[in-house]
């Protein structure tokens, strides 16, 4: 049966301790808010010291605790009532802090299952059904691929790995035919569903089977979207599906090359298993093995046959973001954005109502420093997106929506998807944040280690360094190419500077029934303090982006990965190609993101008035536009939404995870002369180099 959720944080402090907290915040925020500092240059980072020291003091795992229990006692998924509720839980949450609040809803399409069966004909014995969900999990919708066609069939079952185009190469050398088959991939390989689903059917396979691998939690199923082509709404790609909007139709070439054409399911590892073990044919090739878990060990096809079935709808339905508003004191036109998304597949404790729980916290600590006197410099919104598993639908709608306003205004975005999957702190960012992410590190606590930070963690990981490009190298800081989050439309569509954090590197109860609190609270975070540290340094970030007169932006940080990015280029290309353009490019960008470095250290020296302001807001202005200058008018080839030509997805990243437009040039020219390859990948190179000078001169301000 599923475990019902429970609360393991039992002690509640007394109301007179509590009073006692609140009333010692009360004095120590008064003398901190409320006295006039001096007018010297340091006054606004020590007034900022002391927010921030109030904002970590005020943290509670107890109460993250009691948001996430609330958020999990049922299924939510998007579309449906329960999700609908949790919209207004979230709604009133915001709105009992007695912050400004507003909701943004869209017509979107979004996909749900009707009938699933599977049955397996082994080579002896009668025909035998198998499970196409978790036992006992009410309420959950069952295991399916959201946008999978409808679609019946039976064939030979066949292994194709983790289902990239070198694994169907390996079958092929092998003599192994998938075409017609039922082809069986494994999760991993650095592809998403939807790509491997597209491979298979590129294949000629009938119908794809994908599961998970794991010692633990065998027998849940993976469900998750194959939707392809992109992100956002399928029927209005490129503009929000706003009440009386355009939409293209379900037939519209558009939309109908958004989906695949061959059904898919996914498995769990013991249904997984009990199929994989009855192969023939082939032994599973060598270079397979090592990291095999699963009792595969011939790859088929059959003898077994699988009778396959699947039966789905697509459905029009309304979703909801909702908004809390902190308007800033001094420049209300600049906002900085912390965005969750709320929906889950099934009860959604890790993904994404760890993220959601430490949303409704942030909001609460900061609603606790605006009754102190605090005001933000600049604005700060708090996103609460719905519809994230089918493709990040409510991020999506809302930029495109607001694109405008955002190339103007948007000072950051801060995404917290999954904020406790288990250990390890993660983050991803655009890299000019690089450095105030490593700075905010050292004032949050490391919930696993006594007495330590998170960045004293990192720098013992990075053999004790403080080299920040070594914490880059080592993974410590990772970028923002993925499309595997919320970050993805600022990004890759907006240019606006990111950040993407989680505690833990993977989870083995992903989309599964079995995500559940039970589940968090007896394995990833028992105490609740890893999302205490998340919430910290979520919180530290916004403080400083919205509080500091100067933009914490270091584009040197940038300069250097951009300088690794083409060294790394450099022994992947023809020697025909040049890179002289690239190389110009970076040069030119490194030399004015010293100069905006060296303007910002003197300007952070003198001392506020007048003449002062407006030197550091133009500096700002020119701090905050820069990463638009990545940005393509044409996008990438094939796939214009996605904008950004130094992060974005690549057709193949299994190679590069950065500069996607070269990398699929280098990949991806079949069928052409060499002569045209070449030229092909020379014309990206370009593209890029153009890119990176247009990001030089957005630093600069200066006029060609």
């Amino acid at each position: 049966m599923m475990p019902k959720p429970m609360n393991v944080l039992t002690t509640k402090p007394s109301p007179l301790s509590t009073m006692v907290v609140v009333l010692i915040l009360c004095i120590l925020g008064f003398y901190a808010l409320h006295f006039p500092q001096s007018s010297t240059p340091s006054s606004s980072s020590q007034n900022l010291s002391q927010v921030e020291k109030l904002f970590l003091s005020t943290s509670s795992n107890s109460t993250i605790s009691s948001y996430l229990r609330a958020l999990t006692l049922h299924p939510h998924l998007a579309g449906t009532k329960p999700g609908s509720d949790v919209a207004s839980y979230v709604l009133n949450h915001f709105t009992s802090l007695g912050l400004k609040t507003h909701t943004a809803t869209y017509t979107t399409l979004l996909s749900f299952p009707v009938h699933s069966s599977l049955s397996a004909h082994f080579s002896e014995g009668p025909s035998v059904s198998l499970r196409l969900t978790e036992p006992a999990a009410a309420g959950v919708v069952p295991a399916y691929h959201a946008y999978s066609p409808s679609g019946a069939v039976q064939a030979r079952a066949v292994f194709a790995n983790y289902g990239r185009e070198r694994d169907y190469r390996a079958l092929g050398a092998m003599g192994v035919n998938v075409s017609g088959c039922v082809v069986m991939v494994r999760k991993g390989g650095e592809m998403g569903r939807g790509t491997v689903v597209e491979r298979a059917e590129a294949h000629g396979a009938a119908a794809v089977l994908v599961y998970g691998e794991g010692d633990t939690w065998r027998k849940g199923f993976e469900r998750g979207h194959v939707m392809r082509g992109g992100i956002g709404d399928p029927l209005t790609p490129g503009w929000a599906g706003i009440e009386g909007g355009e939409t293209l139709g379900l037939e519209d070439s558009e939309v109908l090359k958004r989906f695949p054409k061959i059904p898919s399911m996914p498995l769990s590892a013991e249904v997984a298993d009990s199929i994989l073990s009855s192969l023939g044919g082939s032994p599973v090739p060598l270079e397979w093995r090592g990291t095999l878990r699963s009792k595969v060990r011939h790859v088929g096809p059959g003898p077994t046959i699988l009778n396959f079935t699947y039966k789905g709808e697509k459905k029009v339905a309304n979703i909801q973001n909702v908004f809390a508003v902190i308007k800033g004191s001094e420049e209300p036109d600049r906002c900085v954005l912390l965005g969750n998304h709320r929906d889950a597949w099934t009860y959604g404790a890790v993904d994404p109502s760890s993220g959601t729980a430490a949303l409704l916290d942030i909001a609460r600590r900061f609603s606790i420093l605006l009754g102190l006197g605090w005001k933000p410099r600049r604005t700060i919104i708090l996103c609460s997106w719905d519809a994230e598993e089918f493709g990040m639908i409510g991020s999506t709608e809302w930029v495109e929506q607001n694109l405008i306003n955002l190339g103007s205004k948007a000072v950051a975005y801060l995404n917290v998807d999954c904020a406790v999957q288990g250990p390890g702190f993660f983050v991803g960012s655009t890299p000019q944040l690089d450095s105030l992410i490593l700075e905010v590190t050292k004032k949050v606590k490391d919930p696993d280690s006594e007495g330590v930070s998170i960045y004293e963690n990192w720098a013992a990981a990075s053999a004790g360094s403080n080299n920040e490009m070594l914490f880059v190298t080592a993974g410590q800081i990772q970028r923002l190419s993925g499309v595997d989050s919320d970050f993805a439309p600022f990004v890759q569509h907006a240019g606006v500077p990111s950040i993407d954090m989680y505690y833990g590197r993977d989870f083995p109860v992903y989309h599964t029934a079995f995500d559940s609190y039970n589940w968090m609270a007896e394995y990833a975070d028992p105490f609740f303090h890893r999302h205490v540290a998340v919430t910290g340094v979520w919180g530290l970030l916004a403080l400083h982006l919205a509080g500091d007169p100067i933009l914490p932006f270091n584009y040197v940080s940038y300069a250097n990965e951009l300088q690794l990015y083409k060294n790394m280029l450099n022994n992947l290309i023809d020697q025909k190609i040049s890179l002289h353009p690239l190389t110009l490019s970076i040069e030119e960008f490194a030399s004015a993101a010293k100069e905006a470095d060296d303007e910002s250290k003197k300007l952070r020296l003198q001392e506020t008035e007048g003449f002062v302001d407006i030197k550091k807001r133009a500096l700002n202005d020119r701090l905050m536009l820069a990463e638009k200058g990545f940005l393509d008018a044409d996008g990438l080839q094939g796939r214009q939404w996605f904008k950004h030509l130094v992060y974005g997805p690549s057709n193949n990243n299994e190679r590069l995870n950065f500069f996607p437009g070269i990398s699929d040039s280098i990949t991806g020219s079949t069928g052409v002369t060499e002569t045209e390859r070449l030229a092909s990948i020379q014309h990206e190179i370009w593209r890029v180099a153009r890119a990176i000078r247009r990001a030089a001169s957005a630093l600069t301000g200066e006029l060609a």
